[in-house]
């Protein structure tokens, strides 16, 4: 029997990606799989309902998506999208796979939810970093989206432009560029700033970080500090204590002052994001520079930052710019659905689904399965809760 694949419109408030695009599903089609998808979800990222019918999709209604489907794909799953989402909490039925975004390791209301309505749930966000599961890495993609848009609110947002100038008017000095935090989000905005001319450097916790940063052509900016401890599996960065930051601080104020974008990308998955320039420091930093910071979604790394809003201090901009990806959604949905494709051709390799719990991706991506939440990280986390509720 084929396996439906359903694609809902995205519900979340400004969302404008779709998780599966007109021509991501000639992968799927391929191994016969059919689309439902629902009349206009992929409007506001570009994709026409007519293209979708060109490849072969159905389009139905919202209800139809969840009713029809074998396996539902969402860039927001009901983890990440709690409000709005909740309306569809009734339409999931027991045996469905639903794989999108989930938030699993603190949405834990949702997940219990998902877990209690018999739905298989795959969070994007758990893809092993490992070789074969690169293209399959939402992460990173994502990352990759955000670190590119954050250059260009900060461009904008700057009193400055960019690139050294020979006018007329005489010699136009570069701005200055510096990025926090050299994960994929930072290296892509390291060498989209680099693009336009500015002089760029970073700094990251991570050791390895140096040869990352210079082969964008930034300059890497080295602080007396023990950071040996700081890099965690997978290659992301690792919580540290409060000493540790408070140290970090002190440095990075020195920097600051010089800089007229700066770029925070630091996060910690599961974790409030760490804060790395504080109010105090903001105030040290030049009249007119801008601060971007990326992990406004987790509480941001800037302490002024308040998440969708932007904060003047001193003179200083602090952009909490969250759902940076959606800013380029007809791209960024490309990425994701090649990203979903690959994960749903690794669940049903002869189009038809079969879980191998074996399997490393599929075990460290699973996060609730008949009936129960069987993440190890995530059922520690729930532990506490059920026993409470």
């Amino acid at each position: 029997m084929n396996v439906i694949v359903g694609v809902p419109k995205e519900t979340f408030p400004s969302e404008r990606r779709v998780a599966m695009t007109p021509s991501g599903f000639d992968r799927l089609t391929k191994a016969g799989m059919k689309l439902v998808v629902e009349q206009g979800a992929g409007d506001a990222a570009g994709f026409s309902d007519s293209e979708y019918e060109a490849k072969g999709a159905k389009l139905v209604s919202r209800a139809e998506v969840f009713a029809q489907a074998d396996v539902i794909l969402q860039v927001r799953t009901l983890g990440a999208n709690p409000d709005a989402g909740e309306a569809d909490s009734g339409l999931l039925r027991k045996g469905q796979i639903v794989i999108g975004m989930s938030e699993p390791l603190t949405a834990l209301d949702q997940v219990s939810t998902m877990a209690k309505a018999g739905v298989t749930l795959f969070a994007m966000e758990l893809i092993p970093r490992i070789t074969r599961a690169q293209a399959m890495d939402a992460l990173s993609s994502m990352a990759t989206v955000a670190g590119y848009r954050a250059v260009l609110a900060g461009a904008q947002a700057s009193a400055r432009m960019f690139p050294m100038l020979t006018t007329a008017a005489g010699t136009i000095a570069p701005a200055k560029v510096f990025v926090l935090g050299v994960g994929v989000a930072g290296l892509q905005a390291l060498a989209t700033a680099k693009r336009l001319g500015a002089v760029c450097s970073a700094y990251d916790v991570r050791a390895a970080a140096r040869e990352q940063a210079e082969s964008v052509g930034a300059k890497f900016i080295a602080l007396e500090i023990e950071t040996t401890a700081a890099e965690g599996s997978g290659g992301y960065a690792k919580a540290m204590d409060e000493e540790f930051y408070r140290k970090q601080r002190e440095l990075l104020t020195k920097v600051l002052r010089e800089q007229d974008v700066v770029i925070t990308t630091a996060a910690v998955p599961g974790r409030k994001a760490p804060v790395l320039i504080t109010a105090e420091m903001v105030r040290a930093m030049h009249p007119g520079a801008v601060i971007v910071d990326m992990a406004a979604e987790r509480g941001g790394n800037c302490e002024l930052t308040r998440a969708g809003e932007t904060v003047v201090e001193a003179g200083v901009s602090i952009l909490g710019i969250t759902n940076l990806p959606s800013e380029s959604a007809y791209h960024a949905s490309q990425m994701y659905a090649k990203n979903v494709a690959t994960l749903l051709e690794h669940l049903a390799p002869k189009g038809v689904i079969s879980l191998n719990l074996t399997d490393e991706i599929t075990r460290e991506t699973l996060v609730t399965h008949e009936g129960a939440a069987v993440h190890p990280r995530v059922a520690a986390l729930l532990a506490p809760v059920l026993v409470e509720g």
